[in-house]
């Protein structure tokens, strides 16, 4: 299994990823395809006593940052470590890749470098997020800020799909991110995207409402792109406050110290839980090839592990499992010939 890793993608790049691609060809047995400044690559490793064993390096020319136009990608900085690496994998030198770069700039390369599965309106983020009981997928989480209903019902199926073969959910519960539980509750286009889910070929609960999804009502949330990211972003931060309040609840005295010393395997519990990093990334599901969006500010372990994730999206044929389900979909909604 050969993995293309973006080496300049995210905050604390190359460093981190130059480790975590490291660590996970220890781990996972992995090849590496690292894509970036080939000099500073080698210079990184030497410096940090990394070894390239089982990793090659393909050069590129800078990279996209964060606060670039997206589409740059295809225009001034089409030979960028990002771009490289989506062009390798459009090839075939690769089974999956890996960025914590720019989210615009993974979503509209990989769109129009690796391609979209036929038949898919658009391609989205769908990050795995904790909830009570395990996690759930959030789809979209960004990318696609307003929707049409045969996005939504893609996106139910994908990520269904997704959780299914990657995560080993069975039957996963798909519900629509909603203001309601009733089918007549939203807008018309959540109306009309709850009517095509009932039919699809997912295990549809319905409506959830935002107060549901972290309570494990769903395990695959559908949502319009600005409504996910709003999902997400308050989950990120309700989670940082939590925890943070529960940090100054056990420092405030001799007492509370002493009471987090006998819990203290349960906290640990509950923080690698809310970890970010031990998931690893989100998949970018739509695109022809498995392509992992990393945290931009991901560490080594962070890496790693959208590694692994990487690893298991292409080993588990997640892309080939959803080909098919549209294309049995499209020939159930077709008329029938007299």
């Amino acid at each position: 299994m050969k993995i293309i890793v973006d080496a300049f993608g995210g905050d604390n790049s190359p460093l981190a990823v130059l480790q975590g691609a490291a660590q996970a060809v220890e781990e996972y047995g992995v090849e590496i395809v690292l894509c970036g400044d080939e000099e500073k690559i080698k210079q990184v490793c030497a410096q940090n006593n990394i070894s390239l064993q089982n990793m090659e390096i393909a050069n590129a020319n800078g990279f996209i940052d964060v606060h670039e136009e997206p589409t740059e990608i295809l225009k001034s900085r089409s030979d960028c470590s990002m771009a490289v690496g989506l062009k390798l994998l459009a090839e075939g030198k690769g089974d999956a890749f890996v960025t914590a770069g720019s989210t615009g700039a993974v979503v509209v390369g990989a769109s129009m470098y690796v391609k979209r599965i036929k038949g898919v309106k658009r391609a989205a983020l769908a990050p795995i997020m904790p909830c009570k009981g395990g996690n759930f997928m959030l789809m979209d989480s960004g990318a696609n800020l307003e929707c049409r209903p045969e996005m939504l019902l893609q996106f139910g199926l994908m990520a269904s799909i997704f959780m299914e073969k990657v995560m080993n959910v069975k039957s996963p519960r798909v519900g629509l991110a909603n203001v309601g539980a009733e089918d007549t509750k939203g807008t018309q286009t959540l109306i009309d995207a709850y009517h095509l889910l009932q039919k699809a070929p997912v295990n549809f609960i319905g409506n959830v409402e935002g107060r549901d999804v972290p309570l494990g009502m769903c395990d695959v949330c559908v949502a319009e792109g600005m409504v996910g990211n709003m999902i997400l972003k308050v989950t990120e931060g309700v989670a940082m406050f939590f925890m943070s309040e529960l940090k100054s609840v056990f420092t405030t005295n001799a007492k509370t110290k002493l009471s987090y010393l006998l819990l203290k395997s349960n906290m640990k519990g509950l923080k690698k839980k809310m970890d970010y990093t031990e998931v690893g990334g989100a998949p970018l599901m739509g695109v022809q090839k498995p392509v992992i969006k990393a945290h931009g500010s991901s560490d080594a372990k962070a890496i790693k592990n959208a590694i692994r994730q990487a690893k298991t999206f292409a080993e588990r044929h997640v892309i080939a499992s959803i080909e098919q389900a549209l294309s049995e979909m499209k020939e159930q909604t077709q008329p029938q010939n007299a």
